[in-house]
């Protein structure tokens, strides 16, 4: 007698995003407005189990990405090397966020999503604005005078550069080091083997999020969205379909629909819970197993990607510039749409991988081109689900990436790339 295959953990994950799809659609549509539906179930029960999951991840990002980060530099070891991996990652980073943006400003001039807009009938929300912070600050805000102190901030920039600092020079010292080295490299496994611990609670976590979700946006308030949803959808369909895959050929000749294939489910985990940093372990998993491609070089890249590759972020909020200027009628010119460009490709560095942030972003680069930041509050219903399918370009373009850098630096093992599994 053959024993039944066990579902897979990411196959449990999209059945319930799809479960919760249609319990979420169905609360809004079948129950009425009220204290049972919206305080009780939606807001009540359904945002505490996934909001708790979505806390228990957050809660390992820290000490997670900084032992990820120290491993992965000692474990390229040599220094010259190691910067070659830090700029070719890099690079290729911002080069495909520029690329998003432009993007993203192109489709939205060609299809307009603002034209027509009855300003009347949307329902604008005040939005808070932190200071904007100049180029000067933000390149200084990199070196932490208190690296505790980013630790418990959760500052990612000061975080990466003082995990490279350290795995560099642990590398480095060699045998002298030997001990503190097995301490961050117990320290690494202990926050993996932690965060699949929570991921087995991932399936409930999802479906609760979707179901939320859905059941407090339901279709009507959509809606008047559309057109600015379709649009910010097309563009990152072409970034994470097209750029990439064009990028993974080039460089790879490898088969991008394999490619896609072995990674859709990260992809369907990253949609569902609109975090880069919680898709770190599960990426670097399916990264060596799937797709062969070393620890070594995806503990570095990944955790890096979570933090300064925000290419899905930079498309909503190329085509947010023109849907909000478009629905205010103001008019921009050629060198706007340059700031935008320079200004999202910045924005995207140092951006938390966590739900929501990139309306805190997009404030500063609505502030760039003079647009009123009243505009963010005419999005912000729908940001949920921008913000899931953004992620999800999010998390390809560092995977796209990992795989390009492994294979230029013999790391990638093309027959686990072949394999069915």
């Amino acid at each position: 007698m053959r024993k039944k295959k066990k579902l897979g953990l990411t196959t449990t994950i999209f059945i319930a995003l799809l479960l919760g799809v249609i319990t979420g659609i169905a609360l809004h549509s079948f129950l009425p407005t009220g204290y049972i539906r919206d305080t009780v179930i939606i807001n009540g029960v359904l945002d505490l189990i996934g909001s708790g999951f979505i806390r228990g991840m957050q809660m390992l990002v820290v000490p997670l990405v900084f032992c990820s980060l120290v491993c992965g530099s000692m474990a390229i070891g040599d220094t010259k090397k190691l910067g070659k991996v830090g700029i070719y990652t890099i690079l290729f980073y911002l080069v495909t966020t520029a690329i998003a943006i432009t993007v993203s400003l192109l489709i939205a001039n060609f299809l307009h999503p603002g034209r027509n807009l009855d300003m009347s009938s949307i329902a604008i929300t005040e939005v808070k604005v932190s200071e904007t912070t100049g180029v000067k600050d933000t390149i200084l805000s990199i070196i932490p005078t208190n690296p505790f102190r980013a630790l418990a901030d959760g500052t990612m920039l000061a975080i990466i550069f003082f995990a490279l600092f350290v795995g560099v020079l642990l590398a480095g010292m060699g045998k002298k080091s030997e001990t503190l080295a097995n301490i961050f490299s117990q320290g690494n496994d202990l926050m993996m083997n932690m965060t699949m611990a929570i991921m087995k609670a991932a399936p409930i976590g999802v479906f609760c999020l979707i179901a939320k979700t859905f059941g407090s946006l339901g279709y009507e308030a959509i809606a008047p969205m559309l057109k600015y949803i379709i649009v910010v959808f097309i563009a990152l369909i072409i970034q994470c379909f097209g750029v990439y895959q064009v990028f993974l050929f080039v460089f790879t000749r490898l088969n991008p629909l394999r490619f896609i294939q072995k990674f859709f489910p990260v992809m369907a985990f990253a949609f569902s819970t609109a975090t880069s940093n919680a898709t770190i372990p599960l990426s670097i998993e399916t990264l060596e197993e799937k797709l062969g491609v070393s620890r070594q070089i995806s503990s570095f890249t990944i955790p890096l990607g979570a933090t300064i590759n925000m290419d899905g972020t930079a498309i909503m909020q190329g085509v947010a510039v023109v849907f909000v200027a478009e629905a205010f009628g103001i008019l921009l010119e050629p060198i706007d749409y340059l700031t935008v460009i320079l200004t999202a490709t910045l924005a995207s560095i140092g951006t938390a991988g966590v739900p929501g942030v990139g309306l805190i972003t997009l404030s500063m680069v609505f502030h760039s081109v003079g647009l009123p930041v009243e505009g963010i509050g005419l999005i912000m219903g729908i940001d949920r689900i921008v913000d899931m399918a953004r992620t999800a370009v999010n998390i390809t373009g560092d995977a796209v990436c990992t795989t390009i850098v492994a294979n230029k630096n013999g790391r990638l093992d093309r027959t686990i790339f072949g394999q069915n599994k």
